[in-house]
């Protein structure tokens, strides 16, 4: 069964070499899920050939809409943003590194029922250097045990959420953390989250935003401000569903 409409969105970042194939892989994709669909693309800030790249592509693909920031917002600003300008009824997300396959979407779609309000991916297999994987291992687990996700990675941006939980849920974030807090708030809404295994694979183009020392060190001090907002204080139980 065909969902009812979908947003497929992709932050894009210095992605000119990998963000025309989550694209064209969308639209190919898009078709076999539902029959009312669109793609955005928020140019955050890019420094690289990003912007004409997408220039070109909305000229030739009318379900693509592109939004160009002048300056960076920050993982959770561009997020924030996307979502903010989804107009159908279900928004996947994805970076644009490619190091996920916008294909498996279909893998996302085929748990949809009635009730389940997000599916959200985990990787099989992480394909990053060594140091990354370790990192990344041990910010998971770290994730989950101090802020009590019931989601197996919480680090794994393939995402499938019906639009309506943006109304009840109020995101804030502007770094990396925003998946912790999107995570955690949906989860402390009562909303309903299934978990599917998608792959992942080795970053073709580009470098990561995420993995140098003083990132990393600025990111466990907004989750230390997170985990007392989130779990400490319940700020956003505060106001009903």
């Amino acid at each position: 069964m065909k969902l009812s409409s979908v947003t497929a969105f992709f932050p894009c970042y210095n992605d000119a070499g990998t963000i025309p194939t989550m694209i064209l892989r969308a639209l190919q994709t898009l078709p076999q899920i539902t029959d009312d669909y669109e793609v955005i693309v928020i140019n955050d800030g890019s420094r690289d050939d990003s912007a004409q790249v997408l220039d070109d592509l909305a000229r030739v693909y009318p379900h693509l809409r592109v939004i160009h920031r002048a300056q960076p917002s920050g993982y959770g600003g561009v997020l924030r943003g996307g979502f903010a300008a989804a107009g159908k009824d279900w928004v996947f997300y994805t970076d644009g590194d490619a190091q996920y396959d916008a294909r498996e979407l279909t893998l996302l779609a085929d748990r949809v029922r009635d009730g389940i309000d997000m599916v959200n991916g985990y990787k099989i297999k992480r394909r990053d250097p060594w140091h990354r994987i370790v990192i990344g291992l041990a910010y998971q687990y770290f994730v989950k045990l101090a802020f009590g996700l019931v989601i197996r990675d919480v680090d794994c941006d393939f995402r499938l959420m019906r639009r309506s939980i943006f109304d009840h849920i109020t995101l804030e974030s502007t770094t990396g953390t925003i998946t912790v807090e999107l995570v955690k708030k949906i989860q402390d809404a009562g909303y309903t989250i299934v978990e599917v295994p998608v792959h992942h694979w080795y970053r073709q183009y580009g470098q990561s935003q995420f993995f140098n020392i003083p990132r990393v060190g600025r990111t466990l001090i907004a989750l230390l401000g997170w985990w007392w907002r989130l779990v400490v204080k319940k700020e956003h139980l505060k106001t009903s569903r």
